[in-house]
């Protein structure tokens, strides 16, 4: 008897680019569907949909937010499905989305810009990646900065900052927000990567 008995146990090539990949091992699942991820996003990376979606530019289906967002978690390139938050200065409705299975959605979050105080710590980072969500775009700011590097999942924001939010419960959850003068409607898509965030009408394909 060898010592694979007893675990589950996986084959599956994946090529991405020129390179052949190939493991056997189910603690082997999140490497994978790293990979997957990765490779799914370089044939969708934002610089290159741009290229060849000049029209859709032109006629508001699909948009480029402004670059006023810095990189953090460890997922630099994620896309998915948006849902909406306006919130200013307080993160409890924040708290009450990712609660809730994220499957693949990308929660987008109108903070207003403010730079006083943080939505999103390293708690609400490992909550999001536990619970499915792909990423977390905010129009403001997050704190515990090591700790959400340290998840799988793609953040943006504008800044870090160390002091934490207001806890009333105050926003509007699946309502239009705008993001540096751009509309962004829920159950729309967005596609970010390291060139920076594309929102989009539709989902695009590849």
């Amino acid at each position: 008897m060898n010592s694979d008995v007893g675990f589950f146990s996986l084959s599956i090539y994946i090529y991405s680019r020129s390179t052949l990949k190939f493991t056997t091992k189910a603690p082997f699942l999140n490497f994978i569907k790293t990979l997957l991820k990765e490779n799914n996003m370089a044939s969708l990376a934002t610089a290159e949909v741009c290229d060849v979606n000049a029209g859709h530019l032109s006629n508001g289906d699909l948009r480029v937010l402004p670059p006023i967002f810095k990189i953090y978690g460890q997922s630099r390139a994620f896309s998915g499905p948006i849902t909406t938050l306006k919130v200013f200065e307080d993160n409890v409705l924040v708290r009450e989305l990712l609660e809730t299975r994220g499957e693949g959605r990308v929660l987008v979050i109108d903070g207003g810009g403010s730079m006083r105080c943080a939505l999103v710590g390293g708690n609400l980072g490992q909550l999001a990646q536990n619970m499915g969500w792909a990423g977390i775009v905010v129009n403001g700011c997050i704190r515990d900065v090591d700790e959400i590097n340290g998840c799988d999942i793609g953040v943006r924001a504008l800044a870090s900052h160390p002091q934490k939010s207001n806890k009333k419960g105050h926003g509007e959850k699946h309502v239009p927000i705008y993001i540096g003068c751009m509309l962004i409607r829920e159950g729309e898509w967005l596609y970010a990567d390291s060139d920076g965030i594309l929102v989009s009408k539709n989902e695009l394909s590849v």
